[in-house]
């Protein structure tokens, strides 16, 4: 049977990476920052993913590539007779959901791209845009065609293979993102006025960051690099066994810093510019930026340079999760991998319709007062992307022999006892104790405690 491998460490860093920068760096971090803070927010993001982020990155590097295999056959390789494997299940059931209504916002920057190459974004001015907002995503039209094309991409790649797909894709897309943010930006610093923005994202004011905003950024640090699902797991499983673990991961934790900084450099010179609020929440993309843009000459050329940009970060994220379950389906059977990919994508794009109409004909229907996007992202987001981080992060030390973590953590390296002792300490303790503070945050529960105490 012909086993899928990355070509190149290169391939396999562009694509990790790509998994990694997503939605969450480019849409989520400017919003949560801005709201949060800014330079504070940043410098607080950067700290705990190299305490957090990073060690359980590594551990997820040497769950993968130490078994070579699935993510679920990873965990009964490792731990036979047990239920462990259950966290690869737990891994593929949360990927699927994730990538339901992760299509669903890839498929609004679809058709953002179309409103913009038509000129039907051009000359509006803000309450506009708002307004376009919320028509586009009412539209169950519009938004279901969307969903479906971003899917198709997704599924046409993941089918082709690991090299030929994912990593061709990879090795495309992510510089070209880097190029694009890099025009944005010259563009956005350039502005008369930009820098009170750099100032925000650069210059941290403490007595801006709140508490909640602290333990955002400590759980941005470890979603931001698409950690808790096995997708690094899997990603990782197509490894050769002389590759550096740690340099692959550190060069994967910088690109994410990078693209972080880009996207706040992008964004908020840009929105300060022209006296706007950097703390406008999710609309931050689809109705501020189109506003900041529609005032600059060749506004909207640079407008869809940013969503282009912003459309390759989503997809080489969807990419991985629809990877790590058509690696467990197929168990590394390559004339089952297009069948697999299409089957299971279509399957995605049919659960993540609830999702797309959710902010038109579907607006009425909530699951806990929560529309059915906001339940899911709710139920992913909060509950099962920390359980299955917290869990991994007690499998290693549990269920791995010592002597097997260490060959794989200082493989191609010279790092020593005493840099994997440190990591070890932080995997055992630093990283669950993380974890669990931001799942209790994320489900309300230190407020709740904090009104039982106040009585």
């Amino acid at each position: 049977m012909e086993k899928q491998q990355w070509s190149s460490k290169y391939g396999f860093i562009l694509a990790a990476a790509g998994s990694a920068i997503g939605l969450g760096a480019i849409w989520k971090f400017p919003y949560v920052a801005g709201s949060n803070g800014g330079g504070a927010f940043f410098l607080i993001f950067i700290l705990f993913t190299l305490l957090v982020g990073l060690p359980l990155l590594i551990g997820e590097f040497v769950i993968g590539r130490s078994t070579q295999k699935n993510a679920v056959d990873s965990y009964k390789t490792i731990a036979p007779g047990t239920a462990w494997h259950r966290l690869g299940n737990l891994g593929m059931i949360t990927a699927f959901l994730l990538l339901s209504f992760y299509s669903v916002v890839g498929g609004w920057i679809v058709i953002y791209i179309w409103k913009v190459v038509t000129g039907e974004l051009a000359g509006l001015d803000g309450e506009a845009y708002g307004a376009i907002l919320n028509q586009t995503i009412a539209d169950p039209f519009l938004v279901i065609i969307g969903h479906l094309f971003f899917m198709l991409f997704v599924i046409i790649v993941v089918a082709k293979g690991v090299q030929a797909g994912i990593e061709k894709a990879s090795v495309i897309m992510m510089p070209a993102l880097f190029i694009l943010f890099l025009v944005i930006v010259v563009r956005s610093v350039t502005l008369d006025g930009a820098m009170e923005g750099i100032e925000f994202l650069l210059i941290p004011d403490f007595s801006q960051l709140t508490s909640d905003g602290v333990l955002f950024a400590m759980g941005q640090s470890f979603f931001a690099l698409s950690l808790g699902i096995s997708v690094m797991v899997t990603y990782s499983s197509y490894l050769s066994k002389e590759e550096n673990l740690i340099q692959s991961a550190s060069a994967i934790v910088i690109m994410n810093f990078i693209v972080a900084l880009l996207a706040g450099l992008a964004i908020f010179p840009a929105v300060f510019s022209f006296g706007l609020s950097p703390d406008e929440g999710p609309a931050l993309i689809f109705a501020v930026l189109p506003t900041v843009f529609s005032q600059m000459p060749f506004g909207m050329g640079f407008l869809l340079i940013f969503l282009i940009l912003f459309l390759f970060a989503a997809l080489t994220s969807a990419f991985s999760m629809l990877e790590i379950i058509v690696a467990a389906q197929t168990r590394g059977d390559v004339n089952k991998r297009k069948k697999s990919a299409w089957i299971i994508g279509l399957a995605i794009f049919i659960v993540g319709i609830p999702s797309a109409l959710s902010y038109g004909i579907w607006s009425d229907f909530t699951i806990f007062g929560q529309i059915f996007f906001d339940a899911v992202d709710f139920l992913v987001s909060n509950i099962l992307l920390p359980v299955g981080a917290l869990l991994i992060a007690i499998f290693i030390p549990l269920r791995m022999k010592k002597e097997v973590l260490y060959a794989e953590f200082s493989a191609g390296n010279t790092a020593g006892r005493r840099l994997f002792a440190a990591w070890l300490l932080f995997i055992r303790i630093v990283v669950p104790v993380a974890i669990v503070v931001v799942f209790l945050h994320a489900l309300g529960i230190f407020d709740w405690l904090i009104d039982v105490i106040k009585g």
